[in-house]
């Protein structure tokens, strides 16, 4: 088995905690598109699977595993919301929701810089490949001080295409010369995974996002607690 030369992270549930990130983005997206009316809100939750907090219920906010956005592109999320909203055309649409996403909050899963820098002292080419659109992708990995350590970053909107169709991550191979058999993809759901076995890269499954090790395991060479195991992985898979 080839050498590990390369990793390529998926951003949100892998870089970036799902629900500390995204259940604050929905959440205001979702009650500006209502404009105040609490079951439109509701019901716009529901074509997404985001569920609004019900504390006399006991019901915590928070996504559906089988939420859209866990790896929708914004054209995804917007085709589940527009059936709700007459009037509104899915551009303005996807353009309010990136716009909404450039400013979400980040919550980094581990301690991003440490880990990453470390990672490139080791030789390692870096890489992020996002389903979200590329603008919001530079604004937040920028907010966490770590765009610097990659060394390609691409979103849907890039011109590689989306995942789980393997070409975003094999046009990170071409652009850091590496073999896909080198590059290791890391994620959180099975859209980054079966990306990553179609591009013939290794695949690391992480429990920052959603999905359970169940869903994950079948798609992966690992599955790990979350990015700061990888320097311990690649001790001893990494060739």
């Amino acid at each position: 088995m080839a050498k590990v030369r390369g990793i390529l992270f998926d951003k949100d549930g892998t870089l970036f905690d799902f629900h500390a990130t995204w259940g604050v983005w929905a959440q205001g997206l979702l009650e500006e598109l209502a404009g105040g009316d609490d079951a439109i809100a509701s019901r716009l939750g529901r074509a997404i699977g985001y569920r609004f907090a019900d504390p006399a219920a006991g019901v915590q906010a928070g996504f559906l595993a089988s939420s859209p956005v866990i790896a929708g592109t914004p054209e995804v999320i917007a085709e589940a919301l527009l059936p709700h909203l007459p009037g509104r055309e899915s551009a303005a649409l996807v353009a309010l929701m990136n716009a909404r996403a450039a400013l979400a909050p980040q919550m980094p899963a581990v301690p991003l810089r440490p880990l990453l820098s470390g990672l490139r002292l080791q030789g390692l080419k870096l890489g992020v490949v996002t389903n979200d659109a590329e603008t919001p992708a530079q604004a937040h990995l920028a907010s966490a001080e770590v765009t610097d350590l990659f060394d390609f970053i691409a979103g849907y909107d890039s011109g590689h295409g989306a995942k789980p169709e393997p070409g975003p991550l094999l046009a990170f191979a071409r652009a850091v010369a590496l073999d896909p058999g080198e590059v290791v993809m890391v994620g959180d759901s099975t859209h980054d995974l079966v990306a990553g076995r179609r591009a013939g890269m290794r695949t690391l499954a992480v429990l920052t996002g959603l999905a359970s090790a169940d869903d994950l395991a079948p798609h992966a060479d690992a599955v790990l607690p979350d990015i700061g195991a990888i320097p311990a992985w690649l001790a001893t898979h990494g060739g």
